[in-house]
């Protein structure tokens, strides 16, 4: 059983950084894609950035590009989200997914496997 469990997150001056962890368990992964998503109150779950386990490969939304970084460390089974410069608008709770197909794109339903979500609060 694939499990991903979440940590970091918290609250941010604007401007600030933080960094999620994406710790994964019950499978092989190798050639699994993973993607963070974050979802703001009232609004649909939306893409944040995508990378193949291996990291040769990443995606990002406009919106986080030049201020996001996603990557991996496959030693440790972990996928991480380094978040900088932040925006009140980057206010959300944030999600991990893994996807079995390597796909590591900005559709939710590429995405077998969800973690638990944290809360990101970027204050003005």
């Amino acid at each position: 059983q694939v499990q991903l469990v979440q940590s970091g997150g918290g609250l941010v001056q604007a401007g600030g950084s933080l960094r999620l962890s994406c710790a994964a368990s019950g499978g092989t992964f190798r050639s699994y894609g993973m993607g963070w998503f974050r979802q703001a109150p009232g609004k649909e779950r939306g893409f944040v950035a995508g990378i193949h386990w291996t990291g040769r490969l990443t995606n990002y939304a406009d919106s986080v590009k030049g201020r996001f970084t996603i990557s991996t460390d496959t030693a440790k089974k972990t996928v991480y989200l380094q978040m900088n410069s932040l925006k009140p608008e980057d206010t959300a709770v944030y999600y991990c997914a893994a996807g079995t197909s390597g796909s590591f794109d900005s559709r939710p339903h590429e995405y077998d496997y969800w973690g638990q979500g944290t809360q990101v609060t970027v204050s003005s």
